[in-house]
């Protein structure tokens, strides 16, 4: 099966309160589904058109947990707390080589 990753960026963080309840209830739905964090916090070196600015880098097993888990009740819970203008972010999930 195939890994899957979860890349997160922020542009830009308004609410430093609600992304800490967010982190909070994140974390552990994410690894309920699976998901292990490899990196996250800013970069150490950003190159060409990089940007420094907060990356969060989570590993799947697959596509599916991946998808299951940004999906799931306690994920979207999460998502609630976060609020809809907290932060400017874009998630992106890919499939290994």
């Amino acid at each position: 099966m195939t890994k899957a990753y979860w890349v997160a960026t922020y542009r830009e963080i308004k609410n430093q309160d609600n992304l800490t309840e967010y982190s909070k209830l994140a974390g552990p739905a994410i690894m309920a589904g699976g998901g292990k964090f490899l990196a996250r916090g800013m970069p150490s070196i950003a190159k060409e058109a990089g940007l420094m600015q907060r990356v969060v880098l989570i590993e799947f097993d697959s596509l599916q947990a991946a998808q299951a888990v940004y999906d799931s009740a306690d994920y979207k819970k999460a998502l609630e707390a976060l609020g809809s203008d907290s932060v400017v972010r874009d998630i992106r999930i890919i499939e290994a080589a």
